[in-house]
């Protein structure tokens, strides 16, 4: 690079090239990063056709419960597979209810804290499912750039320990090495920046699902106290 430089050559500083002259530790570091973008977009891309589902089998099952049809008919049209995860926090609660009677007809005592236990479990498994690789992409928003500021250093220093060694201190010399150290900033940077935007989508779109569902669940179990109260 040295050579090229001081005889007046072009020098490439297309990305490919500036990674072929980066020393290895900077390679390394901005394969990781790379890796990570790739990672971190997969996520987003997943999550935001997993929440559109999600909001999609909600509005559908909504329609279903309220529409008046007894939910022992709804529940049995279901079957053991529900769909969704309104369907499946339903199911839950529905299957303790069944659970809770005896023979006889009459209902085992304790049955709407079983009730409730049931769908809380049910929406913890949601909630799970939902957030399920956002953590990766709080890594990524909160690491990412310091991975990259590494590798920016690392390759500052090779760069002016390749200066000595040249004797050679112009400006054509300091620049391709300092352009190869800058990319593992920006490719920090363009790992981390979407990551923590979506991150936050993510998280607040997780957060309204559940709620909905906690309400969905409330008003489930107020029905079926009501039902309690009756028999």
């Amino acid at each position: 690079m040295e050579q090229l430089a001081a005889a007046g050559q072009p020098v490439d500083f297309s990305l490919i090239a500036l990674f072929a002259r980066a020393s290895l530790t900077v390679q390394i570091v901005m394969v990781i990063l790379i890796l990570g973008s790739f990672w971190a977009w997969a996520i987003i891309i997943r999550k935001f056709i997993t929440f559109a589902a999600a909001r999609r089998d909600a509005d559908r099952f909504d329609r279903a419960f309220w529409s008046g049809q007894p939910l022992d008919d709804l529940y049995d049209r279901m079957g053991d597979n529900p769909s969704g995860p309104s369907e499946r926090i339903f199911a839950a609660g529905m299957t303790e209810w069944r659970r809770s009677h005896r023979d006889d007809g009459n209902l085992i005592a304790g049955a709407t804290a079983r009730i409730d236990r049931a769908m809380n479990v049910a929406i913890s498994r949601e909630n799970d499912r939902l957030t399920s690789g956002l953590p990766f992409l709080a890594t990524v928003g909160s690491t990412a750039p310091f991975i990259g500021l590494f590798g920016t250093v690392w390759g500052i220093k090779t760069a002016f320990e390749e200066i000595a060694i040249s004797q050679n201190t112009s400006l054509a010399v300091v620049a391709p090495g300092i352009a190869e150290a800058l990319v593992a900033t920006a490719l920090g940077l363009l790992a981390a920046i979407p990551a923590v935007i979506f991150y936050n989508k993510l998280s607040s779109d997780s957060d309204r699902l559940v709620g909905n569902q906690e309400a969905f669940a409330d008003e489930f179990s107020t029905i079926l106290s009501r039902q309690l109260d009756d028999e």
